[in-house]
């Protein structure tokens, strides 16, 4: 090594100028940023698995709570409704009538009262790990599923004991009315799981929220007593069309969908878009105050 190479070494040497990044929170109406939820798609698999381990670990009956809970609700509808107070059901006879409108109902109840709650019980991960924060209440909602499916075979059981079948045209629009219902309960879920951070008493109004808006939807009756043009405004509620709707695909019940079924769907997906804005406004908040 010549004296001019160990002089070069010996130079001190130009440092590079350090890289600072600064995060600073979002201001506004931010992007709903839909792609980077994909992107984390398996742990919304994982999330939504974990859920549903957690909701029967250690329970008695397992699974069997996804029939049990709609079947003797079933019950005591048809004991009260149908044979008591004599509610009309469309000449479906009473015990289908209500059970094929208690499993959307049910479902959307469900990942309500769970999507609710979802943010606040998972507060130790918020807190901690950085994810798209719409995953949580997602999973929450979805974790319902398997539920549904089980509870949906009971329903098949007994339209082949009432001979009810239902015709293939109509059973095109099932799945439009599942996911409907699953619209409406991760869009209401979004606004509420938002609100149940900054105001813990949220968790106290939710299942009053949800009897109240049993009744105010047609599980123990049918749309079909409201008259026009009461009966399409009433499809503001978005569950109107989708129990209306899911009774009409499996039962023939009603008429086909129509005004209150399209604004039942304008209702659901105005309820998801706005609480996916507001989600994602108060996101920025979530690690600090959960």
């Amino acid at each position: 090594m010549t004296e001019t190479e160990i002089d070069a070494l010996a130079r001190p040497q130009p440092t590079a100028a350090p890289i600072i990044n600064i995060i600073q929170p979002s201001k506004g109406w931010v992007s709903l940023k839909l792609r980077e939820v994909w992107e984390f798609r398996e742990l919304l698999y994982f999330l939504t698995w974990r859920d549903i381990k957690v909701r029967y670990k250690q329970t008695l009956f397992g699974a069997a709570w996804a029939i049990i809970q709609p079947f003797f609700t079933m019950i005591v509808f048809s004991l009260f409704f149908g044979r008591l107070a004599d509610i009309p059901s469309d000449g479906i006879p009473y015990p289908i009538f209500s059970y094929a409108a208690l499993l959307p109902w049910t479902f959307f109840a469900n990942g309500l009262m769970q999507s609710s709650n979802s943010l606040v019980g998972s507060s130790s991960l918020i807190s901690k790990v950085y994810f798209p924060r719409l995953i949580v209440p997602f999973s929450a909602v979805l974790s319902g599923l398997p539920d549904f499916l089980i509870a949906f075979v009971v329903l098949i059981g007994m339209m082949v004991y009432y001979g009810l079948y239902p015709t293939l045209a109509s059973l095109f629009w099932l799945p439009v009315f599942i996911v409907l219902a699953l619209i409406t309960a991760t869009g209401v879920g979004l606004w509420l799981s938002a609100l149940n951070v900054e105001f813990r008493d949220i968790r106290y109004i939710v299942p009053f929220l949800i009897q109240f808006w049993l009744f105010a939807t047609p599980v123990a009756y049918p749309a079909s007593l409201l008259e026009e043009p009461w009966r399409t405004l009433y499809g503001l509620n978005p569950m109107v069309g989708v129990i209306e709707g899911f009774r009409w695909a499996l039962l023939q019940s009603g008429s086909p969908p129509g005004p209150m079924v399209l604004v039942s769907a304008l209702a659901s997906v105005s309820v998801l878009v706005s609480g996916l804005f507001y989600f994602r406004r108060m996101e920025k908040t979530f690690a600090d105050i959960v």
